[in-house]
Parts: structure tokens; sequence; C-alpha cells
């Protein structure tokens, strides 16, 4: 037998041929991942779902700026506030799902308004995906500093004797969950007043024309010096700020509501790829160790940093349900 035609080389010619069948028959996805554009390659857009000057506004700034400079594209912040939150969360869930358009507002817009609100223009379960979530620490329960209460049980005694207002950063919001099951277990009548974010809350707390609100640090510290004063805060821990201030838990509230520390959901389209979502919760991940977000958790009191993207998800699973059952047990409907 003549090498020309030994088994081996005949072996070796099968193998070269299935080889070459092999990569004509893969070459469209071949093609198809070379031809793929590459992301980002132009920019990429947060939706904020509240006015500039809050905190969720701050927290999407700071990342969306650590974010541009580590993926060398424009990153633009969109507020479109209105509704709930639900202006912003739609522009969101009808956008294409390929790494450009995000959304962000308070963990109460995104996981309770299924419930608050009969209809939806968007599924939150089909039409947008978690990537990570901001804390928001502690927020601080603020009265107006003429009403003669030092803490919550003082002022829910006062209140039944007085007409009396809730300011609320938005409908379904954290506030207006507080202000409905106050009056659900003590028999008060504490009115909702809805705002378009924080800043008008709390001028309307320290003028008198609102009674009591609850929010971010940094946006009561802008009116504690004018009139307002501090009662209380949410949560299982006190604010870093506020140290001498006792939790709402510490005053012996049992309430599961008041235990639950919120947040700022980060979201993105359904669909949006794998490796994307995965590269923004990291990035968001990195930013939190920065300088520059240390201050800006220091100035608004946040300990907490925002997770990677696993464990955004094994959070969610187990925390949205909760949040899910008190808007059911509690009644409320927007609509």
């Amino acid at each position: 037998m003549t090498k020309k035609n030994s088994p081996h080389r005949r072996h070796f010619l099968h193998a070269a041929a299935l080889a070459a069948g092999v990569v004509a028959a893969s070459s469209p996805l071949v093609n198809a991942w070379a031809q793929a554009p590459k992301w980002p390659s132009k920019p990429i857009r947060i939706i904020v779902a509240f006015p500039p000057g809050g905190l969720t506004d701050a927290l999407a700034r700071s990342y969306g700026e650590h974010l541009s400079s580590k993926l060398g594209v424009p990153v633009v912040i969109d507020n479109k506030p209105g509704a709930g939150a639900i202006i912003g969360i739609d522009a969101c869930a009808k956008s294409p799902a390929d790494g450009y358009t995000l959304v962000m507002s308070t963990s109460g817009t995104f996981w309770q308004n299924r419930i608050l609100y009969t209809k939806l223009p968007y599924n939150l379960d089909k039409d947008l995906t978690p990537v990570t979530v901001f804390p928001s620490g502690p927020l601080v329960v603020g009265i107006n500093d003429k009403i003669p209460a030092k803490n919550m049980a003082e002022f829910v005694e006062w209140a039944k004797k007085n007409p009396t207002s809730m300011g609320t950063y938005a409908p379904g919001s954290y506030p207006h969950m507080v202000a409905d099951q106050t009056n659900r277990r003590f028999g008060t009548q504490i009115q909702s007043v809805h705002y378009k974010g924080e800043a008008a809350m709390w001028l309307d707390v320290a003028s008198g024309q609102s009674q009591i609100a609850v929010g971010s640090y940094l946006a009561f510290n802008a009116v504690a010096s004018r009139g307002v004063r501090p009662i209380g805060v949410t949560g299982s821990y006190r604010s870093p700020k506020l140290p001498n201030v006792p939790t709402l838990m510490e005053q012996g509230d049992t309430a599961k509501l008041v235990s639950l520390e919120g947040g700022l959901p980060m979201l993105a389209p359904a669909g949006t790829p794998e490796p994307i979502l995965k590269r923004l919760a990291d990035e968001a991940v990195a930013w939190s160790n920065t300088d520059k977000a240390a201050k800006l958790r220091e100035t608004f009191a946040i300990p907490n940093k925002p997770k990677n993207l696993a464990d955004t998800r094994k959070d969610w699973e187990g925390e949205v349900p909760v949040w899910i059952k008190l808007a059911v047990d509690l009644g409320i409907k927007l609509d």
C-alpha cells in the first residue's frame, strides 16, 4: 500500500472534510457574531422617574458619570416624572432590549404599582428585568416643628385630634403606604398629598402646609433648620447622620412596613443580553467603591452598597413578594 492511499492519510482527509463541513455549516453564525455591533457604540440613556434634585437623580447622575468613563460613551440622564413613576418606567419598558435604555425609580413604584393600579401600560415581570438596586438608607420621618410631638406615638395621638396631611413623593410611594397603614391601625385620618419628588414635599412641611413627611436624609436636612424636626427613621438601624433619632421599630412599632429598607432599583427592558446586564451591575459595584460614591453615600446617610447581578436577583425574588403582600393587605387602589 502506497503512502498516498494509506489508512492514516484517508483518515486525515476524512476528518478534514468533516471539519470543513462544520465550518461551512456554521459560517452564518460566525458571520453573525463577527458582524454584531459592539456594545456600547452610542449614548446610553438612564430614565429617572423623578425630577432633578432628589436621591434617585443624584445616584443616577453619579453612576452615569462613572459608567461613561468606563465604557467610553456618553450616559444621558432623562428625567421623566409623573403618574407615580409610571411614565418613566413605561418609557423604558417599551424601549429596545439592546442595553441603551435603563430606568431608575423607588422600589415601591416598581414593586407595588402592580397592585395599586388596576391597569398598567407594562408588565413588570415580562417587560423589565432588574440590574441592581441602589440602597436608599433609613428614611427620615419629619414633622412641622410647631407640633408638640417627640416621637411617632405622640404624633399619632396629635393627629387624632387635628387635621393632618402627609407629604409623599409619589402616589403609592413609601410615605403613602405609611399614612394609609397608620390610618388603618390607629383610626387617624391622615390625608396623603402627592408631589413629584421630595423638594416641594419638605418645603410644605416646613411651612405647615403639611404636617409630616417621610423621605431621604439629604432632602429632609435641606429644611431641618427651617421648621422641620425628625421624630424617627425607618428600617432596622439608625441613620448615621441622626444617631440620636430612634427607629420606628425601637419606638415599639411592630408593623412589617417600617422594618423594610427600600431602595432605588435600576431596570432594563426584558431580553437585554445577559453580558450587558452583568457589566452594568458590575460597574454599579465598582462605582460604589469609588471615593466619589462614598462621599455621596455619606451625604445621603446611606451605609450600604449596590450588589452584583446574581445577588440582586436573589434579593429581588425574596423581597418583592413581601412588598406586594403589604400593598395587597392595605387594599389601596390609585385608579
